[in-house]
């Protein structure tokens, strides 16, 4: 009994995978996943660096007819049902930019439809094991979100601090060659002639 808890509870966890991809300029970067009928499939995505920090988007179902199309975004999250069985297809564009790389962070979920139990109904252990899974879904793709905006930030305070100790390096270089300045030009002065 107590293998039986943990068994059910990691067979019923969501299929959940997260990537980072570099998308260079006038690039276009696509993906697929197969998915059953019924399941629902979300897909989050973060741009972590680049240029503006925006993306285009296209999600298409099995016959290539578009489910989402999001131009210029920086961050989205995107849940649908698949109506058809077949393979769901999502591109990030980077078409609009004439030299910029992006960095990328995307996760895609895929929410196996809920197991009946054994009496044709869902029993409650299942129900609770499945709304567990998806709570901790959830909060890992939070984790996941706090940890690209820390990332973003830390790039934008280091690169901030750079330019502060850059630019206190050169006023100590101009006052240095001011001061010699000042002595050169008091010494002139001060001389006999």
């Amino acid at each position: 009994m107590r293998l039986l808890f943990p068994l059910i509870f990691f067979s019923l966890l969501d299929t959940c995978y997260s990537y980072f991809i570099e998308i260079d300029a006038h690039a276009e970067e696509c993906f697929f996943d197969v998915v059953k009928a019924h399941t629902k499939m979300g897909i989050t995505f973060e741009v972590v660096e680049g240029g503006f920090y925006d993306i285009d988007v296209l999600i298409y179902d099995p016959d290539q007819r578009p489910i989402h199309s999001g131009v210029r975004e920086s961050n989205g999250k995107y849940t649908f049902a698949a109506t058809n069985e077949g393979a769901y297809t999502y591109c990030f564009s980077n078409k609009m930019s004439t030299m910029t790389p992006k960095v990328i962070k995307f996760s895609v979920d895929i929410m196996e439809p809920t197991l009946p139990g054994i009496d044709g109904g869902s029993t409650s252990l299942d129900a609770m094991i499945q709304e567990l899974s998806k709570g901790l879904t959830v909060v890992k793709h939070e984790q996941e979100y706090m940890e690209v905006r820390e990332r973003i930030h830390r790039m934008i305070n280091d690169n901030t601090n750079s330019r502060v100790v850059w630019w206190s390096f050169f006023e100590a270089v101009i006052l240095f060659l001011v001061t010699l300045g000042q002595i050169y030009y008091l010494k002139r002065f001060f001389e006999v002639r």
